[in-house]
């Protein structure tokens, strides 16, 4: 197992605001991927298909992150807080709505050996 974090970053953009909002998340990445511990940080956005006919949100981050240190300073730069600030929590941003969560790769209850 390990201690890689998983982060599906998920927006649902205002009407007639998808491409904006998509070009505004693509601007993230490249100073994202020069972050430390920072192992995949990739803009995607929804496609149909017969066989995923899941409900999402039409634009998502997948993110792998080294360990919780990494996302967690990830989450405290100025431009990642400037966009949910600009985008996300200002009446006039892009976002109508949006979900952050983390995900682990290790069971709750996973017996990790000693570290000596």
């Amino acid at each position: 197992m390990s201690k890689k974090v998983y982060c599906i970053a998920s927006f649902e953009p205002k009407p007639g605001k998808d491409k904006e909002l998509f070009r505004v998340l693509q601007a993230l990445e490249a100073d994202t991927l020069r972050e430390d511990g920072c192992l995949q940080y990739r803009l995607t956005r929804q496609i149909p298909s017969p066989f995923a006919e899941g409900s999402s949100k039409p634009l998502v981050f997948n993110e792998i992150w080294a360990d919780m240190v990494s996302f967690e300073a990830h989450c405290q730069r100025r431009d990642i807080g400037a966009f949910f600030e600009a985008q996300c929590l200002s009446p006039d941003g892009l976002v109508a709505s949006y979900n952050v969560c983390v995900y682990s790769d290790e069971p709750e209850d996973y017996d990790a050996p000693a570290l000596a």
